[in-house]
Parts: C-alpha cells; sequence; structure tokens
C-alpha cells in the first residue's frame, strides 16, 4: 500500500510540470553572454585537475536536480529557519558534493555577465562539461531555465530512489518522468565514474533482502575484495570506485555489472534482476560503448526538458534566495507553491 501511495505522489508531481521545451533552446546565452559556456567548462576543468572526483559529483548535480519537481537549482539551497532544503535529504546527505564547485563557476558569471545566467542552467552544463572532462561524449544543450525560489527535503526523500532499489522499481520511476528503459539503463551508467560510500553497500554484503544472506549475484573475489574496504562494523564512510575505472568515462561499468561485479545494489540488479530488457541493454552497451555514449548523451538531454510549473526567480548566489525578492515561500501542497506576501 505505501508503495502505491508513494507512486501516486510520484505522478501528481510529474503532473504539476509543464513543459516548457519551448523556452529551452542551444545558445540561449549567445547574445546576453557568449562566453557562458566556456567559463563553466574552464573552472569545471580547473577543479577537476585539482580533485579528480568532482567530476562525478558534479554530473550528479543534475539527476539530483532534475527529478525533484524539474531543473531548477533546488538542490542547491541551503537550509534556512523556515525551510528543509535537498541537501540533506536521504539520498543527498553525506553523498552529494562539490556544491562549491558551482558557486565558483556563479561567482565568474556574476562577475563577466550579472544577473543573467541561472543556477539551474549551471547544473546543466557542468554535468555535461564533467562528462566531456572524464572522457565520455558531448551534447548540445539546451538553456534557458529559471531558479527556484524553495526547495523540498520531504519531497526529495519521496522520489530519488535508494541503493537497495530494484530494477522494476526503477523503471516505473523513470517511467512517471517519460523516460524509458533505455534511458534508465544509459543514466545508470553514470556510475562509470565516480565512489560509492560503504553505507550504500553494507545492507547488500551482509543482510541483503532482510534474509541475513550475502547477494549471490555477485562474483567471489569481488565480495572478498568488498569485504575487505567495507567490513561489518567498519566506517561506513570509506569509498569504493563504482566500477573498475572511477575516474574514466567509458562502459566498464557494463562490463563490470555482467561480470557480477556491480557496487550497488540498484546497478547489478539491471543485470541480475527479473528484467530482461535491462539485462540485454546492459549486454549492448557493455559490448558498443558508442551506443551507451549515444543513448547516455539522449537521457541527458531528456532529463535536462524537466520543468516545473511553480513560480521561479533568478538567484544570484545559488545557496540561497535573493534579498530583494517579491514573495517568500511559505507552504508546499498539492505540488504548488502557495505565495504569501
Amino acid at each position: 500500500m505505501l508503495a502505491i501511495l508513494l507512486l501516486l505522489l510520484l505522478i501528481c508531481l510529474h503532473h504539476s510540470m509543464v513543459s516548457a521545451f519551448s523556452s529551452l533552446t542551444p545558445g540561449f546565452y549567445s547574445e546576453t553572454c557568449p562566453s557562458a559556456e566556456s567559463i563553466v567548462r574552464e573552472v569545471i576543468h580547473r577543479n577537476i585537475r585539482k580533485d579528480p572526483r568532482s567530476a562525478a559529483s558534479v554530473m550528479r548535480l543534475q539527476f539530483h536536480d532534475c527529478f525533484v519537481n524539474g531543473c531548477d537549482g533546488s538542490v542547491l539551497l541551503d537550509d534556512t529557519p523556515t525551510m528543509l532544503g535537498e541537501k540533506n535529504s536521504l539520498s543527498n546527505i553525506n553523498s552529494l558534493r562539490s556544491y562549491h564547485v558551482i558557486d565558483e563557476v556563479k561567482e565568474v558569471l556574476e562577475m563577466g555577465c550579472p544577473g543573467v545566467v541561472s543556477c539551474a542552467d549551471i547544473i546543466v552544463m557542468a554535468a555535461r562539461d564533467a562528462v566531456v572532462l572524464s572522457g565520455g561524449p558531448s551534447w548540445e544543450v539546451k538553456l534557458g531555465r529559471k531558479d527556484c525560489l524553495r526547495a523540498s527535503q520531504e519531497d526529495a526523500n519521496v522520489i530519488m530512489p535508494s541503493p537497495r532499489q530494484n530494477a522494476p522499481n526503477l523503471i516505473e520511476l523513470f517511467r512517471t518522468f517519460n523516460l524509458s528503459v533505455t534511458d534508465l539503463v544509459a543514466l545508470s551508467g553514470s556510475h562509470t565514474i565516480g565512489y560509492g560510500r560503504c553505507f550504500s553497500v553494507m545492507h547488500r554484503l551482509y543482510n541483503q533482502s532482510d534474509t541475513g544472506q550475502p547477494d549471490d549475484h555477485m562474483d567471489e573475489k569481488y565480495r572478498d575484495m568488498l569485504d575487505g574496504v567495507c567490513p561489518i562494523n567498519g566506517d561506513e564512510n570509506v569509498t569504493c570506485g563504482l566500477d573498475g575505472t572511477p575516474f574514466d568515462f567509458d562502459n566498464r561499468y557494463f562490463k563490470d555489472l555482467a561480470q557480477l561485479k556491480g557496487f550497488l545494489n540498484s546497478d547489478q540488479d539491471l543485470f541480475s534482476g527479473k528484467v530482461d530488457d535491462t539485462k540485454e541493454l546492459v549486454r549492448k552497451f557493455a559490448e558498443n560503448e558508442e551506443d551507451f555514449f549515444r543513448a547516455f548523451a539522449e537521457g541527458m538531454v531528456k532529463m535536462g526538458d524537466l520543468q516545473s510549473g511553480k513560480p521561479t526567480g533568478h538567484r544570484k548566489n545559488c545557496r540561497v534566495i535573493n534579498k530583494n525578492e517579491a514573495f517568500i515561500f511559505k507552504n508546499y501542497h498539492h505540488g504548488r507553491f502557495i505565495l504569501q506576501t
């Protein structure tokens, strides 16, 4: 019953989104800030050189932003006395990183083009650049998004999937956003770069499905390695590569899944679970990196099209609402924000 209620809520949230595709266009800042995309690329490149892990962290911001009420920069907002933001939601706390990279991009853009480029657009540009700079595909980003005036930790907790999810549940989640099974598997390939915490795999290692038995869909040597990195009662903040080449955007992630070397349950179930479509796509992408790159780029564009119908503004600092905003958001009800002056 709870799963049904959550699915209904997701559907309601999805229907509260409006199509703003016509307002999003490549080259949106060609006249107002012609150097916007090159500025973003340079700042992302500089940060990846300092901390290679920031590439994966920056890329993931798009997924965590766009799935929660559309691509509106809500994931960047800090908590306030009257609002619990998304940074400390179950899926984001101790997981999402590199907010400071977006801050740096915004600061540079504000110096050159004050009040022009939205935080929501920065996330989408930065995600594309993080992929390219890690060896992955490029794609033309559509721009013109506005920034939201409020975030919702509650919505993030309901919408964002946990590492324990299985393929059927993930398929249903993506379907509520008009994203296909191919989109799901290709976008899951974002885990070809980055690290995961032991916290995310402990249940799978030592208590899968609450049976008290370990997951049998795991290569024996890989299991031995994880036991050493993530022992029972060990530090759950220790990290491990999500695939065998965590700094290279390639198709190694899919090759690892086919060899039962997936780190997260939600990843391995794409190959080892009961859904034949996801299993075949894993095989396809493992065999052909170009197919994966093409599908991933298409999925990122489609995800970037998710827009919200709630009122928006334009933030000068991605972490806070502008001091001169005319409205203060107080409540969230039935998928719409209620404005109070």
